[in-house]
């Protein structure tokens, strides 16, 4: 959508919205409604998690703030060793650098919140490491707050090397 199309309102309604998810305890319909408002320094999306699943896995980002706002349902908040409970209204930050955090439905309906997340950069680099299944994950040139648009992206467990380790080739 070129920039001169994009609209400063959207209703969450009304959004396109995509499955996410391993068919397992993961599951969500994500729309990423931040371009469309023709946002490029802050990412936002709508999610839509099932009653007992989660979008996203336990994780820390090392450059970019989150923010959560809890549209409907409820659920919990998993903040480093603290699991909190989460409600419509509620704001929840994960601060860059801070604990790895996951938002956990464990209410009776659908849980809907608004993911915002920025560091203020529109070409940024991203680190995000996975406590619970020890992967980490690194993006370069990543545009509007989507890890799709990365120049350069992995995934994966790291094996300690020395600077020159493999150079002598």
């Amino acid at each position: 959508m070129a920039e001169a199309d994009n609209k400063p309102i959207i209703n969450i309604a009304d959004a396109s919205y995509a499955d996410r998810g391993n068919g397992k305890q993961f599951a969500a319909k994500i729309a990423r409604v931040g371009p469309l408002l023709g946002l490029k320094g802050l990412g936002c999306s709508v999610n839509v998690v099932p009653p007992g699943k989660k979008a996203f896995p336990f994780h820390r980002h090392h450059v970019m703030d989150e923010l959560f706002y809890i549209v409907s349902g409820s659920g919990q908040y998993r903040y480093g060793e603290e699991t909190m409970p989460v409600r419509a209204g509620d704001l929840v930050g994960a601060p860059a650098g801070a604990k790895a955090h996951q938002i956990i439905n464990t209410g009776s309906e659908d849980l809907r919140y608004l993911g915002i997340s920025g560091n203020g950069t529109e070409n940024s680099v991203e680190v995000v490491d996975y406590p619970d299944s020890k992967k980490i994950g690194v993006a370069a040139g990543v545009k509007n707050a989507d890890f799709k648009s990365a120049t350069y992206a992995a995934m994966g467990r790291v094996t300690p090397a020395d600077y020159f380790d493999g150079e002598d080739t």
